[in-house]
């Protein structure tokens, strides 16, 4: 019995089962609130699952693929590109979107212990110090940028290892591949569990004094999703964008809303890279670095959130300074953390430009994590969704002939 389940199990395609395990957590939260401590436990353990093997899987594949090929450098400026005006030309649609739709806050959130940098600068001295992070420390701590930067310097370094090497790193990095498919197996009672968690502990009462600025956000991520980021692969790939963007948001954008972090969907971004059918050479370096610079949704965050305490406070913002703004956002984002909430600890950077305290501004840092039930989400799923998206698009720029079916992802194993 228990085998023919698991075989049914193995055969149904994961995003059904998601489905299913989406709407059963919904369920056993409303009619059953008592079950959601132990729902729970199993969306921390798949959350923890996939950040436990993130590291190690970046790692491996990053070195595996520059020991083994040479050839995609070449790939990777256009991507870093996109990854720059993605995060750009999402600033300019929150900023814009906040001056349609002035927001103000009642700044009465209780004061919080979280240091957040100081200013830009400090901003890109922790991403200088990362780099240059003990990889060890860098490995137990998630410390991507330290752990992509390792994997590259070994990578190189053993190109000119011998034949059995480099057959021990491939090996190892199927190995490590195949950790992560069950891991990822694993994804519908995470699932279950996370939205459990979720409607348990916040319901909506909380987002009702905000939802006007709520809806700005979600309005900004929805516009960069379902509008910027498709003209920018049109502009690329003159072709019908709208495939490639719906399989993003689809396959990577739902697990990313759920766990809330970019680090910890690293591996199904990879999965879906291959079944895109892109370079693994290219993708095991460019998903795990969109994680960490990658982020659109951060910059929306941190634009509409320092442009609704500017209003608050009735601070005037003139082109200039929204312009700078954009900018603050754009640098600040690439410098977010790649796990929950990491961007709103940005928020007083972007302030420190009006001349903001950070005594207020800490206290709109409260009202990001009040708001956090949805706005991290979406950001997150933003973010990690377009990792996939600019990945491929740079990819499928350099190809021939390029077929509207070629934007679409191959079927599961």
């Amino acid at each position: 019995m228990l085998s023919k389940v698991g075989k049914i199990y193995g055969e149904t395609a994961l995003i059904k089962l998601i489905a299913a395990g989406l709407v059963i957590g919904i369920f056993l939260a409303v009619a059953f609130p008592n079950t959601t401590p132990v729902l729970a436990v199993f969306g921390k353990f798949f959350v923890n699952a996939l950040k436990g093997v993130a590291p190690i899987l970046v790692f491996i594949l990053v070195m595996n693929a520059l020991s083994q090929k040479a050839e995609s450098s070449s790939t990777m400026k256009p991507i870093i590109i996109l990854y720059v005006i993605g995060t750009f030309c999402a600033s300019l649609v929150a900023v814009s979107a906040s001056f349609l739709f002035p927001t103000t806050l009642s700044l009465q959130i209780a004061d919080t212990s979280i240091t957040p940098p100081s200013g830009i600068i400090e901003v890109l001295q922790n991403v200088i110090m990362n780099i240059v992070d003990n990889p060890i420390h860098a490995l137990t701590n998630a410390n991507y940028i330290g752990i992509l930067a390792w994997g590259v310097i070994i990578g190189l370094a053993l190109r000119k290892a011998g034949d059995g090497t480099h057959e021990i790193l491939s090996d190892l990095s199927k190995a490590i591949t195949q950790v992560v498919q069950w891991v990822i197996r694993f994804a519908p009672f995470g699932i279950m569990g996370l939205v459990a968690d979720a409607i348990g502990t916040s319901g909506i009462d909380a987002l009702l004094g905000y939802a006007q600025l709520l809806a700005v956000l979600l309005g900004a991520f929805f516009s960069v999703a379902l509008i910027m980021n498709p003209l920018i692969v049109w502009f690329k790939l003159k072709i019908n964008p709208y495939p490639l963007v719906l399989a993003t948001l689809r396959e990577s954008g739902i697990y990313a809303f759920f766990t809330r972090s970019s680090a910890a969907n690293i591996p199904v971004n990879m999965g879906l890279c291959k079944r895109l059918g892109l370079d693994e050479s290219i993708y095991s370096v460019s998903i795990p670095l969109g994680a960490t610079i990658n982020m659109a949704g951060a910059s929306i965050t941190i634009a509409v959130l320092s442009l609704a305490t500017a209003h608050t406070l009735g601070i005037s913002v003139d082109m200039p300074t929204a312009l700078l703004l954009c900018i603050i956002s754009t640098v600040g984002a690439c410098g977010a953390s790649g796990v929950a909430g990491g961007s709103l600890l940005l928020i007083p950077v972007a302030c420190s430009s009006f001349g903001i305290p950070s005594d207020i501004s800490m206290q709109v840092v409260g009202v990001g994590f009040i708001i956090g039930v949805l706005q991290d989400s979406c950001e997150t799923a933003l973010n990690s969704s377009s990792d996939v998206l600019f990945t491929a698009t740079a990819e499928f720029s350099q190809r021939k002939n390029l077929k509207p079916e070629d934007l679409i992802p191959r079927a599961e194993d």
